[in-house]
């Protein structure tokens, strides 16, 4: 019997994670482009940044890291109306993140 609900837990994390890592990529990315925006200002950074960001994460969530962007998608059908918000809320904290990140260590 505990064997089974072990199985269960772990069954039930993966189910989540599978649902949760598009989010989390986009969360991820967003962070890692926004902070290279404020860090270092250098369009051609930013650019490499941008294509790095877009080309890790294109397989996993579709490579928005731009809440306008999903916006478009989301408009065009290219993901649903109801992944529109956690995509937005994982872009918008992502970049918040990055912003906190800068002013407290600035490399």
């Amino acid at each position: 019997m505990m064997c089974k609900h072990i199985v269960s837990v772990f069954v039930s994390f993966d189910i989540f994670y599978r649902r949760m890592q598009k989010y989390l990529a986009e969360f991820l990315g967003t962070l890692f482009f926004v902070y290279v925006i404020l860090a270092t200002g250098n369009p051609l950074a930013i650019g490499a940044a941008l294509a790095l960001v877009i080309l890790l994460s294109a397989n996993i969530s579709g490579g928005h890291m731009n809440p306008a962007v999903s916006v478009v998608m989301a408009s065009i059908g290219k993901i649903s109306t109801q992944e529109l918000i956690p995509y937005v809320i994982a872009q918008i904290l992502g970049a918040l993140v990055a912003l906190e990140l800068f002013k407290r260590f600035k490399i």
